[in-house]
């Protein structure tokens, strides 16, 4: 048996996520094990709660990979767990971080999976520049590692082009009034608003944004918006929303469409949203699995090669070291849903 740490958010502001993970992480699991598991051994998951605070989530894993309870550790969870959790299984265990992140990590054994600000935010920038006009940007965001690399690499990466970045305001996890912060937008001559907000603050945040009357003097752009915060914000509060990410449910390429179908096939209609954090856990477990067949094993001590491709519902992947390249999309929000506008990378 291959027991992988599943470390999805259940619970607090990235909890809305934690239905989604589930069931994708579930539907890996059950395709692999039917087949040959990982490199010959059946597969099974300890879950493992991220929505809470990350040295709590990083001893509970520590202690799993302590005992040699587990074999690796995957899932979608927030850059300040990914740091809490490295810094205490100290690359012990092969570990497929799944979420979009900043940019780097070279924790022994760590493969960050996700989308990046270079092929994510960047590009989505520069589209809603050439389509909209949208230059001038406040970066609006939950203050940890990932909002604030994030932002930091698009005002630096915006410098010398038509776009910059003119004013950021950074709120605690867990944020549900942005009264302040939607008065600074007010002020602050902007075309658009970088959203780096998870969850259900995302949620608050395009709530009170559409209240104020702001979704017709101003676009928003995120790389974690998905189709549950769509759902939680509901569709008068989605106008104007664009989300850049390597996966949708409306994504229309052949490899996308298979796995939708397996994943109703699987679920039902009533299947928590398909998106793409949930999908980003499928690719880690399923990561683990292509890791196995090369290599034989899922240890640190036994890495895929770099210029490695593999399959996925995300199209081809390339990994690069520890990172992975995919094609990215920008998306229009149409009520609660996505319509993709175009491939950006």
């Amino acid at each position: 048996m291959v027991s992988i740490a599943f470390v999805v958010p259940l619970q607090g502001p990235t909890g809305i996520y934690g239905p989604s993970c589930l069931a994708c992480g579930q539907l890996a699991v059950e395709q692999l094990n039917a087949r040959n598991g990982i490199a010959g051994r059946k597969i099974e998951l300890v879950q493992v709660d991220a929505g809470r605070a990350p040295e709590v989530v990083a001893e509970d894993v520590g202690r799993l990979v302590d005992t040699g309870r587990v074999d690796a550790v995957a899932g979608w969870h927030i850059s300040a767990v990914r740091v809490a959790l490295t810094r205490r299984i100290r690359g012990r265990v092969v570990y497929a971080f799944a979420a979009m992140h900043e940019g780097s990590d070279d924790t022994p054994g760590v493969f960050m999976l996700g989308e990046r600000p270079v092929n994510q935010l960047l590009p989505a920038a520069h589209w809603l520049r050439e389509h909209h006009g949208a230059r001038r940007w406040v970066v609006v965001g939950n203050d940890y590692v990932y909002p604030r690399v994030t932002g930091s690499v698009a005002r630096e990466g915006l410098q010398g082009t038509r776009s910059e970045i003119v004013k950021s305001a950074y709120v605690p996890l867990g944020t549900a009034d942005f009264r302040a912060v939607l008065d600074g937008l007010e002020a602050a001559d902007a075309d658009g608003v970088i959203m780096l907000l998870m969850g259900q603050d995302a949620v608050h945040f395009n709530r009170q944004f559409a209240r104020r009357g702001l979704s017709d003097e101003l676009v928003r752009l995120s790389p974690a918006i998905e189709e549950n915060t769509l759902l939680g914000a509901g569709p008068a509060a989605n106008e104007g929303v664009y989300a850049a990410a390597a996966y949708f449910d409306g994504l229309r390429t052949v490899e996308s469409s298979d796995f939708a179908q397996q994943y109703y096939t699987r679920f039902g209609r009533y299947a928590p949203a398909l998106n793409a954090v949930g999908e980003s856990c499928y690719e880690a477990i399923r990561f683990l699995a292509r890791l196995g067949e090369v290599s034989g094993c899922i240890t640190v001590s036994a890495p895929l090669p770099t210029g490695h491709f593999y399959d996925s519902p995300r199209g081809l992947m390339r990994l690069d070291g520890n990172l992975v390249d995919q094609d990215v999309y920008l998306a229009a929000a149409d009520g609660l849903q996505f319509k993709i506008q175009e491939q950006i990378a």
